[in-house]
């Protein structure tokens, strides 16, 4: 198992200003943003209700509580926001137990950065329990620390879960390359002061300061983030 709060160690990218790689997990490096909104779609139709499609961009990339406590406003569901929760991660269990693909270029990228030694965190907002599941799938072994949504005070669009990882690793968040999906996700890496590939799988994304936009990680590898870094200094 994946330390959450390792011991501060300071480790630098030979060679680069590339300290450290913090991947998102949903829609970054595994295909499950769909599956996401098909659990809440099922949960709510238990429920006797109905969700607008409209409804998938804004509870995509976010906080469970945000998402959750969205659709229970909006469809004025008899449901608690923590019974809700309970069914949604049962759900998504469910849902990755029978199969759960990862994007392309996920695999050769993660196996580059551990080739390499480069210090990689794994930043999601999901809770403990569904990262724990997805990592028998990606490699407990290619992270140096996880950080779960259900274990900072605030999740994204806050920098915190940013900032909590680059402190456990023991490098400067300037000098993070962070790789996002949503603009959820991109939010909270720039408050952060994270250089961002934001790879859009649900919403699209623009190009900005210190944000580099591409269409799959396939065209994302370690000598494409140390040129970010390089481009900035």
């Amino acid at each position: 198992m994946t330390s959450t709060v390792p011991a501060p160690v300071t480790r630098t990218a030979q060679g680069s200003a590339l300290q450290a790689v913090l991947l998102d997990m949903d829609g970054t490096l595994v295909d499950t943003e769909g599956f996401w909104w098909d659990v809440e779609v099922e949960v709510f139709a238990r429920l006797g209700h109905t969700l607008d499609d409209s409804w998938r961009h804004v509870v995509v990339g976010g906080p469970m509580s945000r998402s959750a406590g969205f659709l229970i406003e909006a469809t004025g569901a008899d449901i608690t926001l923590a019974e809700l929760t309970v069914l949604l991660n049962e759900g998504f269990e469910h849902r990755i137990g029978r199969t759960l693909p990862l994007m392309p270029g996920a695999t050769r990228l993660l196996a580059e950065l551990a080739a390499h030694e480069i210090p990689t965190a794994l930043v999601s907002a999901s809770h403990r329990r569904i990262i724990d599941r997805v990592l028998t799938s990606l490699g407990p072994q290619h992270f140096a620390l996880t950080v779960a949504g259900d274990e900072v005070p605030r999740t994204k669009p806050h920098p915190d879960p940013y900032l909590f990882a680059a402190a456990g690793l023991g490098v400067d968040p300037a000098r993070c390359a962070v790789v996002e999906d949503t603009a959820t996700g991109v939010a909270a890496a720039e408050a952060a002061g994270c250089q961002v590939v934001a790879v859009p799988s649900v919403a699209p994304i623009s190009p900005a300061h210190r944000r580099t936009v591409v269409g799959s990680l396939e065209e994302v590898d370690l000598a494409f983030l140390r040129g970010l870094m390089t481009e900035m200094r």
